[in-house]
């Protein structure tokens, strides 16, 4: 683990450092109220547990560093589930420096990322998905990603887990009890029970469906606006953003490299590029822009291919291709897609266009938890399949079916952390923000 020690006093400061009018400053660990209470002008020994103390922070010395606010969380409570408190200071970065000084003074480290997080993990507080809850809701961009992982937050997809474990419990049990009484072949009136494990990876196999719509939902989709030079893609990106981001011009190839931009597009986030004109050049810098405008469209889980309707041009073939007609003020297309970046007609059609083109492959999800990680979706779909192993392996006898059942018991314990290797718990605390 990335020096991560449960227990060790730590601190970190929970709000951004910047001018405010607030900051919070969380510390947690062994004893942390007795190394901070000779800095502290209030009585935290004596407090009630979660109740707020109004005091000093003093130096050591008697003088004051600030007037603040400390939450007091005995053993047992608060986030870690150890001994903790919160400081609530104002908000100037030399009063959150000097009250760091304190802190390390009083034989506080500052934590690392994620290092409160994983000591609620390690302490029950929460199991794996809801830890990576935590992370995603502060990374969230629209309403939408927020209270689908709050909903994760809450246990949902460990509940779901603990459901498919029982079942497969069931079916182990009924399966090794019949096996007392034999060898290592199946008994003759054990029948694998099909429409039981098939209901199992159903359920699985939704939830990680889901991923690809929480990912929509939480980063954005990559929407690349490409086309020849000249074609009106600017003008197109401009009106989408109603702003004038990109240079317009009559001249081929102004774009020489990509412009990216986030957005929010009928509700949905996006990373919108504007790309450089794609046609034959000799120019080295301008040859580099389309090279990379040709990458994105690879990468691109949409692309607006934009069309001079009074040219030869034809959009290329592709499931994520959307072709846009341009200068349909000037020369209208009937063969479909089209906008006006000077009237502004038709920019509501492409709008939808994009919003129907990014869900369209988003399979439904009623009354299944959401996921947004691709370490769960893998977890999920490794149960799903040695559950379909266990069902091929019943020709080789009942040890390596009872094998498979428990690799699927193994891998829904990955996913929610009751069995998983430090390399894992390293990788994925490490990413979180500080003051989590």
């Amino acid at each position: 683990m990335a020096n991560y020690e449960t227990g060790e006093p730590v601190y970190a400061l929970a709000t951004p450092y910047s001018p405010s009018a607030l900051a919070v400053i969380r510390a947690s660990g062994d004893n942390i109220l007795s190394l901070f209470q000779p800095y502290f002008t209030g009585n935290l020994i004596k407090a009630r547990s979660s109740s707020a103390i109004h005091g000093y922070i003093e130096d050591g010395n008697g003088k004051r560093i600030d007037e603040v606010m400390v939450i007091k969380y005995e053993k047992g409570h608060g986030y870690t589930s150890e001994e903790a408190f919160e400081i609530m200071c104002h908000g100037s970065l030399a009063v959150i420096r000097e009250i760091e000084k304190i802190l390390v003074k009083a034989g506080i480290r500052e934590a690392l990322r994620g290092e409160f997080t994983y000591r609620a993990f390690m302490h029950g507080r929460m199991d794996l998905t809801e830890a990576e809850a935590v992370e995603e809701i502060v990374k969230s961009k629209t309403g939408t990603a927020s209270g689908e992982a709050l909903e994760r937050l809450s246990g949902s997809i460990r509940a779901e887990a603990e459901k498919a474990k029982d079942a497969i419990l069931d079916i182990l049990a009924s399966l090794e009890v019949e096996l007392d009484y034999g060898e290592d072949e199946i008994p003759d009136d054990w029948v694998f029970p099909k429409e039981r494990v098939v209901a199992i990876q159903s359920r699985l196999s939704a939830i990680a469906s889901t991923f690809k719509a929480s990912r929509l939902w939480s980063e954005g989709a990559l929407v690349v606006i490409a086309g020849r030079t000249n074609a009106g893609k600017s003008s197109l990106y401009n009106a989408l953003l109603k702003e004038n981001r990109a240079i317009v011009s009559p001249i081929e190839g102004t774009t020489r490299d990509y412009i990216e931009t986030e957005a929010i597009i009928s509700g949905i986030p996006v990373r919108l590029f504007d790309t450089a004109g794609l046609r034959e050049t000799d120019e080295a810098v301008e040859a580099e822009g389309i090279r990379r405008s040709e990458e994105l469209m690879e990468k691109a889980d949409l692309v607006l291919y934009v069309i001079d309707p009074s040219s030869d041009d034809k959009a290329p073939e592709g499931k994520k291709i959307l072709p846009v007609y341009s200068r349909q003020d000037l020369s209208p297309s009937s063969e479909g897609l089209s906008f006006s970046s000077v009237t502004g007609e038709g920019i509501a059609d492409v709008l939808e266009a994009v919003k129907e083109k990014l869900s369209e492959d988003l399979e439904s999800t009623e009354g299944v938890p959401r996921i947004d990680s691709e370490r769960q979706r893998e977890k999920l779909l490794e149960a799903s399949q040695a559950l379909s192993d266990a069902e091929e392996s019943l020709q080789f006898g009942a040890d390596v079916t009872a094998m498979y059942l428990q690799s699927a018991l193994t891998a829904l314990g990955e996913l929610t952390g009751s069995v998983t290797g430090e390399d894992v718990l390293d990788r994925l605390f490490s990413s979180f923000c500080l003051g989590k």
